[in-house]
């Protein structure tokens, strides 16, 4: 077996490498990647001695490498999202439900969904206050889980109401106890993980009243995800069982929903410190254009990364990774933040420049948000038509009124980097409003599939 070979980090004490990186997770980064280069070993909470990853041409090995030699690591939230979730699979069974559920997130079925994403954001802006500050986040995350509740569940009526409110608490205290485990002894069953069993109690019940209400209107009646889930069908001819069915669905709310709701306070944050580009951008919205918007949210997701790293776990007795030879069990973490801020891929990194993407895709494995290789976001193309939308209409029906503040610095959530602030705006109507010509769909699908195209499967939200 090849001698271990691991990069140089801090000879500290583990518990003091841990509560930096706690309490200032991209400071921790950048100091690291200063010291010892594109690649240091740190000890992390939870996961232990970590290689932490920022040299592209490594990145892209450890992406392209087989996941029989390197996959998810084994404390993941697959533990709470349910053994049928992509989170808890793993090789073989991985790549069947990932291509199972493919489908109903390719770039030719989004148009589907954008009026329903334009609902959404319309209803909700609505309540926006005019010239008054206020914080965009809680708005945003009720559209991207309305959106996610229609789209991908079909859910209505109680069913909608029941979802809406209990969601968000099973998907917080599932969230924290990843983050910050918490014995499932812990106060017997007053303790989080009774309360958490609880809760995923009533959403299965919920779900399974959603699956029968899809069958008796007709599942191919329907366009949402959740009745394409009932029609896929495996290689072998067999369906997803039910359970598979409420996992996944869970699985793709905590993927999508939290997430896109960030990006999108992080665009309003951005934006509002770069007058010139929102004038830019409302001039190209009143004219049906997309370019310009486009390329300004690839810009906020380069620049404020909600997800600012991905974490693999070698699975062969020995691996070669570039420079480094690592052994059976060590964790690898790719640092996302470190890849976008690194200046030869992207010239003056620490500057937001949304021209940076005009007419140009970024690279597969130097803009990688939503994470790269086996486990690429599956709902990326989605979340990027959804982020589009709302933006569109924010652009369209209101002003959005500058500041000379200091950006909001990133406070960690347990899934993800959020603005400390929330992403306070301040708005005022558009009179009289302006109307935008329809943009050509086919273009605008491409536009969609291209920027995310290696739609594979979900990204592990952490740390």
């Amino acid at each position: 077996m090849p001698a271990v070979r691991l990069p140089k980090g801090p000879s500290t004490p583990p518990i003091v490498q841990s509560l930096q990186i706690l309490t200032g997770r991209t400071r921790t980064w950048r100091r690291m990647h200063d010291r010892y280069g594109s690649a240091f070993t740190i000890q992390m909470p939870r996961f232990g001695r970590t290689v932490v990853l920022a040299d592209p041409a490594e990145i892209k090995a450890l992406f392209t490498t087989s996941t029989e030699l390197i996959d998810n690591i084994d404390v993941n939230l697959g533990e709470f999202l349910g053994p049928g979730s992509l989170f808890a699979l793993t090789g073989t069974e991985h790549r069947k439900q990932r291509k199972l559920l493919t489908p109903p997130f390719h770039g030719r079925r989004l148009t589907v969904y954008e009026s329903l994403v334009e609902d959404e954001a319309v209803r909700e802006m609505q309540s926006w206050p005019s010239g008054r500050e206020f914080a965009t986040m809680d708005s945003m995350m009720r559209i991207t889980l309305n959106v996610i509740l229609r789209a991908v569940f079909g859910a209505e009526g109680a069913e909608f109401e029941r979802l809406r409110e209990l969601l968000p608490k099973l998907v917080l205290i599932g969230s924290a106890l990843a983050a910050f485990p918490v014995p499932k002894r812990a106060l017997g069953r007053y303790g989080p993980w009774s309360r958490f069993a609880a809760y995923r109690r009533r959403y299965d019940e919920i779900v399974e009243r959603l699956i029968e209400r899809a069958i008796h209107d007709g599942i191919d009646q329907r366009d949402d995800v959740l009745a394409m889930m009932l029609q896929a069908r495996y290689d072998d001819g067999s369906a997803m069982s039910r359970g598979e069915i409420a996992d996944e669905l869970l699985t793709l709310l905590t993927a999508g929903h939290e997430t896109t709701a960030t990006t999108l306070s992080w665009t309003i944050e951005r934006l509002r410190r770069n007058p010139e580009v929102v004038r830019r951008l409302v001039d190209e919205a009143d004219a049906g254009g997309s370019q310009l918007r486009e390329a300004t949210l690839l810009e906020v997701q380069r620049v404020r990364p909600v997800i600012d790293a991905t974490i693999r776990q070698v699975r062969a007795d020995s691996l070669r990774l570039g420079r480094w030879t690592l052994p059976k069990g060590q964790k690898v973490l790719v640092s996302i933040r470190l890849m976008h801020d690194n200046e030869d891929l992207f010239p003056n990194a620490r500057t937001f420049d949304p021209d940076r993407f005009l007419g140009v895709r970024p690279g597969t494995f130097s803009w990688i948000p939503f994470g790269g290789g086996s486990r690429r976001c599956i709902g990326a193309a989605f979340a990027t038509m959804e982020m589009n939308v709302v933006l569109r209409t924010l652009l369209r029906d209101f002003t959005l009124e500058p500041t000379d503040a200091r950006g909001e610095r990133a406070h960690f959530r347990g899934v993800a980097l959020a603005p400390a602030e929330k992403g306070r705006a301040v708005v005022h109507r558009r009179t009289p409003r302006h109307s935008v010509p329809a943009l050509d769909r086919a273009a605008r699908t491409r536009d969609y599939h291209a920027i995310t195209s290696e739609t594979r499967s979900i990204d592990v939200p952490h740390p």
